[in-house]
């Protein structure tokens, strides 16, 4: 039982905080092994990859709960989030950083705690989500067949390409989870997304979600 981020192995809630900094995006997602890169600007997040690398290169991505995004500093946040190890980072010349972080473990908040350096904080807890240290668990249950389909058929009515040997090449989890982070839908539908109990219902949900906004719909999906 372990998820591999960068040069780390993580087998379990004992390997990561119960404390870290914490980055508010709306329409943001990163699940357990995906890659995430971002542009950082604002200077509270560039003190915050700056302690980040000094400490455990750890930062906890969540979204501002929906409806709740006029103010990633006083916002309420969604109730789940996931921690992300940073595992690329370029300094640009001009005082912004590149970074890349790759999704350990999803998380719930449990208290918000004081800023520093004027970004947030929160005492996190990952008990709830021992299956994202065993990657591959379950992955036999995603029905890959529907979930390409529901790809080309989405990428068709887009006028998009894909690279269908890359797709081919990755495995059942490697390409939901690598789908579900490229897919252009709102908050609501990533943090439905995210909080998805397992690789099953993930791609379960992925599936609804593109045949709901194929048919015209407004793609909104359920966040509990």
């Amino acid at each position: 039982m372990a998820i591999q981020a960068g040069n780390r192995c993580y087998t379990g809630p004992a390997d990561l905080p119960r404390r870290m900094p914490i980055f508010p995006l709306s329409g943001a997602l990163l699940l357990p092994g995906g890659q995430l890169p971002l542009n950082i600007f604002e200077p509270r997040y560039i003190a915050m990859i700056d302690d980040a690398l000094r400490g455990d290169r750890l930062v906890g991505m969540i979204q501002p709960c929906l409806g709740d995004e006029h103010d990633c500093l006083t916002a309420s946040l969604c109730r789940v989030g996931c921690a992300g190890r940073l595992t690329q980072v370029a300094e640009t010349g001009d005082g912004r950083y590149l970074i890349t972080l790759t999704g350990v473990a999803r998380f719930c908040i449990r208290n918000e705690l004081p800023m520093h350096s004027g970004y947030r904080h929160g005492e996190v807890c990952f008990e709830e989500f021992l299956e994202d240290f065993e990657p591959r668990q379950g992955e036999e249950e995603i029905d890959r067949p529907a979930l390409v389909k529901a790809f080309r058929t989405y990428l068709s009515a887009h006028d998009l390409e894909a690279d269908w040997e890359s797709v081919d090449r990755a495995s059942n989890v490697g390409l939901l989870t690598a789908l579900c982070m490229m897919s252009p839908w709102g908050p609501a539908e990533k943090q439905a997304l995210l909080e998805a109990p397992d690789h099953k219902s993930r791609a379960e949900t992925l599936i609804a979600i593109a045949e709901l906004s194929l048919a015209g719909g407004d793609g909104e999906s359920p966040v509990h």
